[in-house]
């Protein structure tokens, strides 16, 4: 950390830096794509293969809520610290929780699965948490942009990871581990990979840097980095929630981010098992692999566009559009029966409905809250969808146990009624560098 303190930068180095962080994160969210959706990929499978249909959407949550619950320890850490430590714990949580599930699978050991798990969201809470390392530097005119290429980099990975789930099962079959543990495996090599690289690459600290040109207060400063938000006591948890309850636009950005979580998680962490219903196992993983493809191809794919879309419509309409895209898919999904082509279909909405809401409601509470108190907020934002998303999962696997799939995608559609009854409400939107 001394080379990020060291001497104040001149403001020409602002672009260079600004650059190679872009390269960077772009490189690592791809590896850490990788690692995040193989286990996903699989996650719901190996659950119900080790504790029942009913327990995995529990276990698969897990995964959800333990990225959740880091989501505060790493915005303290980038509080503190910078970006690059925060990163760094995170992917290494992300990679001892792959290395328990490994041990779970060979143990057949419930709670060790959930626990393996449960740490294995830390390589969800990295990837999350590097799209704001992407515009500590960035021009207000670059940064909607820059954000969305760090999204779209996720794609590249995760839409490729769960068509590298039959091969990892492949591969370390020959090492003895059993069925489902083998891309958990390569998902804790693909985390300490990323971790290496933010180690030893990303210096300067953008957060950092950020910081240290706006005490500087330089005239070359790039536009809005002299906002660039400084540790402050008290700006944990409790001051964000705050911050978010006092100002109507950051509760509809918060609550759509955390809606579309919910809904997203519930229908996606069970379809695999649903698959699995008219789908041998000689063929499961590559038909889970490809459907999950094209689910994450809507999530990540086209975020650039529901970025500019956000920018050129409003906030709230892309929010609604979101939800609207969220109900398709539910209805799409619930109706498809055993056509998988269908049920494509609906898991490709799914997504781009999660894409819309996630993009909107992040940018509308971003803008809606003092520049001091934002990365707590921001952190507020991942835990609270964090959460959401577990609640989806966990619920999830008992409804399918109990009434079928089509009910599950009934009940999430459901879901999303408050939301659209909150964004149809006038809505004051504050300037986006609103100050306390």
């Amino acid at each position: 950390m001394a080379t990020d303190l060291a001497a104040p930068l001149a403001a020409p180095d602002v672009v260079p830096i600004q650059r190679r962080t872009l390269r960077l994160l772009f490189g690592t969210q791809i590896i850490g794509g990788i690692g995040v959706t193989i286990g996903v990929a699989v996650g719901a499978l190996l659950a119900a293969d080790i504790a029942g249909t009913a327990v995995a959407g529990l276990v698969s949550s897990a995964a959800v809520v333990g990225g959740a619950l880091l989501a505060v320890p790493v915005t303290r850490i980038m509080t503190t610290h910078g970006r690059r430590p925060g990163l760094v714990v995170a992917y290494l949580t992300g990679a001892a929780g792959g290395t328990l599930v490994v041990l779970a699978a060979v143990t057949r050991w419930v709670p060790l699965l959930c626990l393996g798990m449960l740490l294995f969201g830390g390589g969800s809470a990295a990837n999350l948490q590097a799209r704001y390392a992407a515009v500590d530097l960035a021009t207000p005119a670059r940064r909607g942009r820059q954000l969305s290429l760090i999204v779209w980099a996720t794609t590249i990975g995760a839409v490729a990871a769960p068509n590298f789930a039959s091969l990892a099962d492949g591969v370390t079959s020959g090492w003895g581990l059993p069925t489902l543990a083998g891309p958990f495996a390569f998902s804790a090599v693909a985390f300490v990979l990323a971790a290496g690289t933010i180690l030893g690459l990303l210096r300067p600290d953008p957060l950092l840097t950020a910081r240290r040109l706006a005490a500087a207060g330089s005239p070359a400063t790039p536009a809005g980095v002299a906002s660039a938000p400084t540790t402050r006591r008290g700006a944990g948890m409790r001051a964000a929630w705050s911050a978010v309850r006092a100002r109507p636009p950051a509760r509809l950005g918060i609550v759509a981010v955390a809606v579309g979580h919910l809904v997203m998680v519930a229908v996606m962490v069970m379809t695999p098992v649903r698959l699995h219903e008219w789908h041998s196992d000689a063929d499961l993983l590559r038909v889970v692999g490809l459907v999950l493809s094209l689910h994450i191809a809507g999530m990540y794919a086209l975020a650039p566009v529901a970025g500019w879309l956000t920018d050129r419509i409003g906030r709230r309409a892309v929010i609604l559009g979101g939800v609207g895209l969220l109900l398709a898919a539910c209805a799409v999904a619930g109706t498809a029966g055993h056509h998988t082509a269908r049920l494509s279909t609906g898991l490709f909405l799914l997504g781009l409905g999660w894409s819309g809401t996630m993009v909107a409601g992040s940018t509308l509470l971003s803008e809606s809250v003092p520049a001091g108190i934002r990365p707590s907020v921001q952190g507020l934002c991942d835990l609270t969808m964090g959460l959401a998303g577990a609640v989806g999962g966990t619920v999830s696997g008992f409804v399918v146990e109990a009434a079928g799939y089509p009910v599950l995608a009934m009940f999430a559609a459901v879901a999303v009624v408050p939301l659209v009854t909150l964004a149809l409400r006038p809505v004051p939107v504050g300037a986006p560098d609103e100050e306390e």
